[in-house]
Formats: structure tokens, sequence, C-alpha cells
């Protein structure tokens, strides 16, 4: 069931977790690499299906799952639904444009529109930030909205049955570095005492 009075809440919440960068802008123009243990193709569609351990790459853009349903329109966009196997959630992951942070996502479904630039985390989502290595934020609930072009966040807790938080949306959001702080003066530079005679071995 949705909550209409937690729609405020998050939306605070999630202009406090905006990122100062889009995703990887290089991503949208390199080639979808697409592994698989089968695939068929509708020529009619233009619809190729992959099932098997599917893993997607495109650029710093990383997809995977069990089953992967990709199309193309005329003008050259991709779109793909990958779902994961039963009791398991399909994974996503991607750079952030100039810094050292990854967003990665998962859920019971990934839907990647690349004409939107969007991705749509389904049933059991989750969405986390780290920067380098390290967890900074995370929030979970039934249905997640990644817009990459605005950095727009929708969170829906949906049913209880299908959201992480038992239908309720979860956040945790870590704080910002203070980039106001001062920063630490560095150390001065150490100063050597001139010799006027060389030794070799031990003194004599």
């Amino acid at each position: 069931m949705k909550i209409p009075h937690v729609l405020p809440l998050l939306c605070l919440a999630l202009a406090a977790w905006s990122f100062p960068a889009a995703a990887e802008k290089a991503d949208k123009d390199k080639p979808m690499n697409i592994e698989a243990d089968a695939l068929r193709y509708d020529d009619l569609k233009q619809i190729s299906v992959f099932t098997g351990k599917v893993v997607v790459t495109k650029g710093t853009l990383v997809i995977r799952g069990a089953r992967m349903e990709v199309r193309q329109d005329p003008e050259g966009y991709q779109y793909g639904t990958v779902t994961a196997e039963p009791g398991k959630l399909a994974f996503y992951r991607q750079k952030r444009e100039g810094l050292d942070e990854w967003v990665e996502g998962e859920g019971e479904t990934i839907e990647y529109d690349g004409k939107a630039d969007r991705v749509k985390f389904v049933k059991h989502a989750e969405l986390r930030r780290l920067r380098g290595a390290q967890l900074s934020d995370e929030m979970t609930g039934s249905l997640i909205t990644y817009d990459n072009g605005t950095d727009v966040f929708t969170v829906d807790g949906g049913p209880a049955g299908q959201a992480a938080g038992g239908g309720r949306v979860r956040a945790m959001l870590a704080p910002r570095p203070d980039a106001s702080a001062p920063a630490a003066a560095p150390a001065p530079p150490a100063r050597l005492r001139p010799s006027t005679t060389i030794r070799s071995g031990a003194a004599q």
C-alpha cells in the first residue's frame, strides 16, 4: 500500500542524496556486449533473448541476471529487461562521471531504457552509492527508478511482500564531507644539514 505522507520526507531524503555528477557520459556511445549460455533472435520483432548467466557490459555499465530480453529501435537506442533466477536478484553497476564513485542496484527485474537513460529496479529493489569501495548511501523499496540524465530517484514502498523493507521505503544517508572546512596545512619540508666530508663505512 502506498503511503502519500511519506512522499515529502522522501523528496527531502533524495535531495540530500543527490549526486554531484551524472553517470559516466562516455557509456552511452559504447557498444553493448552481452554474454550468455544461449541466444534466441526474432528478426521480425527485432528482439534478442539471452538466457543463462547473462552478463551485460557497456563501458563502465555492468548488468547481470539469468535472462535478458533486448530490443533496438530504428534510432539505434537499446532497451533491455533483465530477470534474476528464482530467489535471487539481478545486479546493476555504473561509474559516476569524473568521480571515484559507483552506483549499484539490485532487483528481481531490472529494466534499462537507453533512450531515456533510465533504469528501474522492480521488486525487492535496492540502490547503493559507493565512494571507492566504501558504502556511502543505501535505499530499499519495491520499485526504484533511477534517471541517469537528471539524477532523480523515485522509490515506492509497495506491498509488504515485494519490498526488502516490508512495504516501507528505507534509506541510509551518509553525511557529506564538509567542503568548507579548511584543509590541513602541509608539513614543512625536511631540512638537510650539509656535510663537508664524505664518509665510507664505519666512523674512524
